[in-house]
């Protein structure tokens, strides 16, 4: 019999999507940071996962869920930072994905 391997299960704060972990982007508030794109997936501080959908889109990125699950504000400067470095993020894993 062959062992499945486990692929973790994460959920899009913005939309609820339930996909694989790989497939989402992951954010994460920092204290020292702010809120930042954590391309590792393993940076230390509260994290949160967004879908490719939301990710290209900043109509669909809720921020107020993002800050609920985040437990921290993000102010209009550092929202405009996350939301270019989230599309680029999705942009590059679009290209690596090819």
């Amino acid at each position: 019999m062959v062992k499945r391997k486990h692929i973790p299960l994460r959920t899009c704060v913005s939309c609820g999507l339930k996909t694989a972990k790989r497939d989402l982007v992951r954010i994460v508030a920092r204290p020292e940071a702010g809120v930042v794109v954590d391309s590792t997936g393993r940076q230390n501080g509260r994290g949160a996962y967004v879908c490719s959908a939301c990710g290209r889109s900043p109509q669909k990125l809720n921020r107020r869920r993002l800050e609920r699950s985040l437990r921290s504000k993000i102010d209009q400067d550092s929202w405009a930072e996350l939301l270019e470095s989230v599309s680029a993020q999705q942009a590059g894993a679009r290209v690596a994905g090819q």
